[in-house]
């Protein structure tokens, strides 16, 4: 089905695809250590995207979700990689969910606290990364224990250990991964969310521009391309989500 030349200018009003990439989250995006360029799931989308627009992807790249939303919001770029939160949607129109990844809690070896429920009590501290879907999510639900932000999710089980906090949450590839690097640090079981990945665009570029991107995700998902994406790039821990 032929796109309309509007359509794109309304998507990508500068001539080129311009994607907000963040490398807070490694079960999408990460960065080669010898080249510098980022890679991962989220990049395999958007140069798709663009190749389903034809145009030239322009890659701005992140350190934190925060400052991807950020990018999105303030129309610095045409469309990002985020989890799905009502209040990112107030400056964002969301597809539907492409990934869903679980979050996770740790804490040290020697805690007491060995469950889900046992995070939300008084004098836990509870590290997050700062902006995060996590923040969002815990800054709503938790009502007993304190939140501290780390500046990136990267960054939160440094923070945590520096700290000498009580529990720390993230995603639960990265708190695996870190958890390997340091004895005495373990999961709890099960998972406190799932976080529901899509792709959004800024809200003023309005709905036939984002149902473009919807179909987009669609595609994606039912032609088996967010699946072989993943495991190109070795992700555990995420799963494609439903057709919608």
């Amino acid at each position: 089905m032929p796109i309309f030349k509007d359509l794109i200018h309304t998507i990508a009003p500068t001539g080129k695809l311009r994607a907000s990439i963040n490398l807070g989250n490694p079960i999408l995006a990460n960065k080669n250590p010898q080249s510098g360029e980022p890679y991962g799931v989220s990049i395999d989308l958007a140069n798709a995207f663009a190749r389903k627009l034809g145009l030239e992807i322009e890659l701005f790249v992140f350190d934190s979700a925060g400052k991807s939303v950020e990018a999105v919001t303030q129309e610095k770029a045409d469309f990002g990689f985020f989890a799905i939160d009502p209040l990112r949607g107030e400056g964002i129109l969301f597809t539907a969910p492409y990934v869903l990844i679980e979050g996770a809690y740790l804490v040290k070896e020697s805690s007491p606290i060995q469950s889900n429920h046992e995070v939300d009590m008084p004098g836990n501290r509870l590290v997050v990364g700062k902006g995060s879907a996590y923040d969002l999510f815990l800054t709503r639900e938790i009502k007993s224990a304190e939140i501290v932000r780390a500046p990136t999710s990267p960054l939160v089980v440094s923070s945590f250990l520096e700290g000498g906090y009580e529990v720390a949450a993230g995603v639960r590839q990265q708190l695996e991964a870190d958890a390997l690097k340091t004895s005495g640090l373990r999961l709890l079981p099960g998972r406190f969310m799932v976080i529901q990945q899509a792709m959004g665009l800024p809200k003023l570029r309005g709905e036939a521009a984002a149902g473009l991107m919807c179909e987009f995700v669609q595609e994606m998902k039912k032609s088996g391309f967010v699946s072989d994406a993943l495991q190109r790039h070795g992700i555990h821990g995420a799963s494609v989500a439903p057709l919608s």
